[in-house]
């Protein structure tokens, strides 16, 4: 389920306001493209993986369950046979979750990649929470960088307007075989290159997830303290509300399901439980949207009734994520939202539990019962878009993007990730790379939220921990459903999305919280429908009906 972000609504007129301020001043205005739905119907980039480079420990398979290794490769591959650029300077500003870097003068990691690299990074990270406003100033001081984030929650109105004017379109210099030119590009499913069409064309290159965004995370030690050592022992919902009461035992501070400000009690885990559609399901032509369904009806139900129950955390529905994280690892909550790439490595769930306490078992939860169905959404971090540029400049950039998707193992990835051997990591008994005390802080410059390649499964800590992600994504994969309007695009939708998804949120917040009855849902569908979600629908059912069909 996408989260919103705050302030959307003000940032994106601005932001919107501000393209139309340029494309007038360039004598484009007139020219732009008016916002319409569009179905996908691009040659997506070729899918051609990488071979013989690895051979892991897991292997993945063609549904996307990714690879697992239990240990770092010992030797390292060349990814980029050559330095993409041969000279000059290329300037990138990113989203980041990792605190400021040193700069490039103190960073031998950072000099490394751009003598790799051939040229100049001039690279700006900048925080997840400050990227909307510096997105917005970018746009209207007509700023933007060679290759820059693009996140769809915190963009522009009237998206095709703003990439024709402002951004490469690069279906022609990646469109079907044209990707092999970049190997490392070509190696990205296309699954995830859906998430870069724009009105129809491809402008984004993906920072890949994993196929699903999760069920989220429980505690087998919690679970298994109250007579379930395995998770199939809980067969059905009925089963898994009275196992959440038998943990919750608020003397010893200590509930079934802590939750988070947005995260509307955690229905983010039982709406996929109760098999709800990933946000659209289509039948018989038709889009239904999620709110409108039973299942969606059940599982506020069910949360409603965790919360009367006294399972969900008290207060926790105002905790930021970070508290959210931090009472789960202590042991204070058995089960929480969260995606899957927050479990493994040093700051992942599984390590920071057993920092608190060796014996904490945290795990991804999987399906539960005949019905349940997992998301596959959030499987990019963001797309990079590109500054409009002629050919030339493009595929130099487009070379740039492919170093930066170097896969695991390659010399490049490891540098990315761990800097530079002896200065920024160690390697320990089994080979692993170890950040140093400066590794640590090197190694937060966002290299890999430029481009990445398809995320493997890896903990130095524990072989079974990729173990347990390996099993639990491949279960999660066979009952996952999409979201059919991925690579359509519906304006109503795009200018929309933000109030029906807060209007949603807050009415969904009051049911759970009993200051509404349930049968509100029945006014908020009408509400919904009014506002903007007929509209969106019948634009997406006008793109889908652009969509070639497989096959």
């Amino acid at each position: 389920m996408r989260e919103p972000v705050s302030r959307r609504g003000f940032l994106r007129l601005g932001a919107a306001a501000a393209a139309s301020t340029v494309l007038a001043g360039c004598g484009g205005g007139s020219a732009a493209p008016a916002a319409k739905a569009q179905g996908l119907s691009i040659k997506l980039p070729a899918y051609a993986p990488l071979s013989g480079a690895l051979k892991p420990d897991l292997p993945g398979n063609a549904t996307g369950v990714p690879e697992g290794y239990f240990t770092y490769p010992k030797e390292l591959f060349k990814a980029v046979a050559k330095p993409p650029m041969s000279g000059g300077t290329v300037s990138i500003a990113v989203q980041t979750f990792s605190p400021p870097p040193p700069g490039r003068a103190d960073n031998p990691a950072w000099q490394e990649v751009e003598k790799r690299l051939g040229g100049t990074a001039d690279m700006q990270p900048v925080t997840a929470d400050d990227w909307p406003t510096k997105f917005n100033t970018m746009v209207a001081g007509g700023t933007l960088p060679d290759l820059f984030t693009y996140v769809s929650t915190q963009g522009v109105n009237n998206l095709p307007a703003f990439v024709a004017s402002q951004c490469t379109d690069l279906t022609p210099l990646l469109g079907g075989d044209a990707v092999k030119e970049y190997p490392n590009l070509a190696a990205i499913p296309q699954v995830f290159w859906k998430q870069g069409i724009v009105g129809g064309k491809l402008y984004g290159i993906p920072v890949p997830r994993n196929l699903v965004g999760g069920l989220g995370f429980y505690r087998a030690d919690m679970f298994a303290e109250a007579g379930v050592d395995d998770l199939a022992q809980v067969t059905d919902l009925d089963r898994l509300f009275e196992l959440l009461k038998e943990v919750t035992r608020p003397k010893d501070n200590q509930y079934g399901l802590v939750t988070h400000t947005g995260g509307v009690y955690g229905l983010s885990i039982f709406a996929q439980l109760f098999g709800t559609p990933n946000l659209w399901r289509l039948e018989n032509g038709k889009l239904v949207h999620q709110i409108e369904t039973e299942e969606y009806k059940a599982a506020v139900e069910y949360v409603r009734k965790l919360r009367e129950a006294g399972v969900i955390y008290p207060g926790s529905e105002g905790f930021d994520t970070l508290k959210r994280k931090n009472e789960f690892n202590a042991g204070r909550a058995a089960l929480v939202y969260d995606g899957l790439p927050a479990y493994l490595g040093p700051t992942g769930y599984l390590q920071t539990s057993r920092k608190i306490d060796p014996k904490a078992d945290p795990r991804p939860m999987v399906p539960i019962g005949q019905a349940a169905k997992a998301h596959l959404n959030n499987i990019v971090v963001s797309i990079t878009m590109m500054k409009k540029s002629d050919e030339a400049r493009a595929k130099e950039l487009l070379r740039v993007a492919d170093f930066f998707a170097s896969p695991f193992g390659s010399e490049e990835y490891t540098l990315f990730n761990y800097g530079v051997e002896g200065t920024d990591h160690t390697r320990d008994g089994k080979g692993n790379p170890v950040l140093t005390e400066q590794g640590s802080r090197d190694t937060t410059v966002p290299w890999k939220m430029v481009a990445a390649p398809t995320q493997p499964l890896f903990d130095s800590s524990s072989s079974d921990a990729v173990k347990i992600m390996h099993d639990a994504i491949g279960k999660m994969i066979a009952v996952g459903v999409e979201d059919p309007t991925v690579g359509a695009y519906s304006p109503a939708n795009e200018n929309s999305y933000e109030s029906l998804y807060t209007m949603r949120n807050d009415r969904v917040t009051s049911i759970v919280a009993g200051r509404a009855p349930v049968s509100d849902l029945d006014q908020l569908i009408k509400d919904w429908r009014a506002k903007g979600g007929d509209k969106a629908r019948a634009e997406f059912e006008e793109a889908l009906e652009q969509t070639p069909k497989a096959g």
